[in-house]
């Protein structure tokens, strides 16, 4: 790489991270006078010269998404009674003794759960609506290869011996504890555990189905091992059992589950195969048992400096026992599911993936001659000074079709829509569908009372032909130089499709399409 590029520094890395936002350095936050040079150590944006916090070159989740490269989790939101109270703003009171005897109330917050705050009724209902509701392997239909990020590998344990438990009572026989296996650095040999999941052969092989290769141990429990540059395609279920803060660490997680992977690739009986058919991984589940996607949705302050690591917290450095925790609780009642909802979520991805359109909002927001032209309609003057002043500059390096792969719409945004929205104009941005239904109803209006009347039991034949002609080049194009036949074996719009369509409307539509309708919008 470094022979191939014309320069002297080239970094590499899928969570960027800058320690030097909104820090003073006139106003240390640490006793430690280190802290400053610490942060420059860490801040990957200057250590490559990008001090603006904008890479010269990004390519971002929501990128790969679109270009069917990786796929957008499936967020299970699960709370449970117990943790909706930690993740309240009042959070988990209970009744305590102060050191003086006299009686007080103790509360407990997400930060606290498995270090302050225990509750075996909590993990095992954890364990069980993880175990309910995964995705399934689609060859040998036993439970998905699946991570578990816990709070500590103390907590780590005892999520193993659960789910361990739990799979016994589900598939008697089958696993006799193999089922899940702690892979943190305590565990001796837990670095090569990571790589045999990968390999499909951690434990030893399936034991559903004796053509196909897949891992006997179906579950990685982890802390942070598993977290970041850990390549393994087949992961079908990630489960967040443990609050997570820092937006690098979010991606990082979630990117475990984002790779393809065609299943068939591992199994080795030619007439199952073919029987069973195509098997590409399409989604995977990532649950979500502490309302991390709704924080970093919603509540994280994208401004605010990290806070930094500590060299001491670092998991694979050998540590002291701890010292006994104060204030401990430990919950012994039972637990019960308060919420259980499932979102995909689309191309348009999750807040912390939008960052790059939000950074050039508010550089737009934050121009007087933009607002001004803005203000007095002279969107001719505001499109050709977005173009030359605003884009492409070496400091942020936005462009037209970066904003719009950000946006995350299914067609091609113009200029002066993505203006429109930043200034309040327009609540959002139209799909490709709800703008085809605007086009086709200018197109009613534009007709007769009578001709629509003739022919008002066609009207979805003419709309779906509409939409259709307007879409898809391939059929303007066989519509245009008659060559009709070849609808008989087109997929998307078809032979009796045409023929639904009214005769005198077969041109009519067509003709309304050219004249009126500008199709590079939905490109």
């Amino acid at each position: 790489m470094f022979e191939y590029f014309v320069g002297y520094k080239l970094g590499l890395t899928a969570t960027p991270r800058d320690y030097l936002k909104k820090f003073d350095a006139s106003k240390p936050t640490s006793r430690d006078p280190r802290e400053l040079e610490r942060r420059l150590l860490l801040d990957t944006y200057r250590t490559f010269g990008c001090e603006t916090g904008q890479p010269t070159f990004r390519y971002s989740l929501l990128d790969g998404v679109r270009d069917e490269f990786l796929i957008n989790p499936v967020v299970v939101d699960a709370r449970t009674d117990v943790t909706t109270q930690l993740l309240s703003d009042k959070g988990y009171a209970v009744a305590a003794s102060s050191p003086d005897g006299q009686a007080a109330e103790e509360t407990f917050f997400q930060r606290d759960f498995e270090k302050k705050f225990f509750s075996t009724a909590t993990n095992q209902l954890f364990c069980e609506t993880f175990l309910k509701n995964g995705l399934r392997d689609p060859i040998s239909h036993e439970f998905g290869k699946s991570i578990v990020f816990a709070v500590s590998q103390n907590h780590a344990a005892k999520l193993v011996q659960i789910l361990n438990d739990l799979a016994d009572a589900m598939y008697p026989g089958k696993y006799q504890s193999d089922f899940a296996v702690q892979v943190t650095s305590l565990i001796p040999d837990a670095q090569q555990f990571t790589i045999n999941f990968t390999n499909n052969n951690l434990l030893g092989s399936t034991n559903f189905l004796d053509s196909y290769k897949t891992s006997k141990a179906r579950v990685c429990v982890t802390v942070g091992m598993m977290t970041t540059g850990y390549d393994c395609p087949d992961i079908l279920n990630l489960a967040l059992m443990r609050p997570v803060f820092i937006p690098s660490e979010f991606v990082q997680i979630k990117g475990r589950g984002t790779r393809k992977h065609n299943f068939l690739t591992e199994l080795h009986d030619k007439v199952l195969k073919e029987q069973i058919g195509k098997q590409d991984k399409t989604q995977y589940k990532l649950f979500d048992f502490f309302a991390v996607c709704e924080y970093f949705e919603e509540k994280f302050n994208y401004d605010e400096v990290l806070k930094l690591p500590r060299p001491s917290e670092r998991e694979d450095t050998p540590l002291p026992p701890p010292p006994e925790p104060i204030d401990q609780y430990e919950h012994q009642g039972t637990d019960a599911l308060k919420l259980l909802a499932e979102q995909a979520i689309g191309t348009q991805g999750m807040k912390i993936d939008r960052m790059f359109f939000e950074g050039f909002e508010n550089t737009v927001k934050a121009d007087p001659v933009l607002q001004r032209q803005v203000d007095n309609e002279q969107w001719d003057q505001a499109i050709e000074y977005v173009t030359t002043q605003l884009f492409d500059k070496p400091s942020e390096f936005y462009n037209l079709d970066k904003l719009r792969r950000a946006a995350g719409v299914d067609r091609r945004l113009t200029l002066r829509e993505i203006l429109e929205k930043i200034f309040g104009l327009i609540p959002y941005f139209k799909n490709k569908d709800e703008l085809l239904e605007d086009e086709f109803q200018k197109f009613l209006l534009d007709q007769s009372a009578d001709a629509l009347s003739k022919h008002s039991d066609a009207i979805v034949s003419l709309k779906y032909f509409f939409k259709a002609y307007t879409t898809d080049s391939r059929l303007r194009d066989i519509i245009e130089n008659k060559r009709l036949t070849e609808l008989n074996v087109n997929p998307a719009f078809s032979m009796a499709d045409f023929k639904a369509v009214p005769k005198e409307w077969r041109d009519r539509i067509p003709e309304y399409v050219k004249d009126y309708v500008p199709l590079n919008q939905f490109m």
